[in-house]
C-alpha cells in the first residue's frame, strides 16, 4: 500500500499554473513568535518537482549580486499564493545553469501566446 493513497489532499485554489522559467511571487505565511505575517519573495523557478502532496518548487533570485534560493512545497497551508508575472521560454525542465550566470546571460525570453507567425495556438 502507497502512503499517498492514504493521504487525501485538495490543490490550493490561489495557486496558479506556473512552470520551470517563469517569474512568479510567492507569499508566504511566515510566523516571528506569536505574530504572523506574510512574505513576499519573487523571482525565477528554476526546478519543479511533482510528487503527488510533496511536490515542491524552487525560486531563485538575485539580490545584491548574491544568488538566494528557497523551495516551497506546492501544498502547504503555509503558502498563500502564487501569482506568475512573467512567463518564460526555456527548453529544459531544470535550470540549474542560471546559477552559474549573471545580469543578461541570466536573462529568460518571454513565452508568447502567439507562434512565430502572429497565429493565436500555433507554438
Amino acid at each position: 500500500m502507497d502512503a499517498r493513497a492514504l493521504i487525501d489532499f485538495t490543490p490550493n485554489p490561489k495557486v496558479q499554473e506556473f512552470l520551470p522559467g517563469d517569474t512568479v511571487k510567492v507569499n508566504f505565511r511566515v510566523r516571528e513568535g506569536e505574530r504572523e505575517r506574510i512574505q513576499a519573495f519573487q523571482g525565477v523557478v528554476i526546478r519543479r518537482r511533482e510528487g503527488g502532496i510533496g511536490s515542491t518548487f524552487t525560486v531563485r533570485r538575485v539580490t545584491y549580486n548574491v544568488g538566494v534560493e528557497r523551495t516551497f512545497p506546492v501544498h502547504s497551508p503555509l503558502l498563500d499564493s502564487v501569482e506568475v508575472v512573467r512567463q518564460g521560454a526555456v527548453r529544459r525542465a531544470k535550470l540549474y545553469y542560471l546559477r552559474g550566470l549573471s545580469g543578461r546571460a541570466a536573462r529568460i525570453k518571454e513565452r508568447s501566446q502567439f507562434g512565430p507567425k502572429g497565429k493565436k495556438g500555433s507554438s
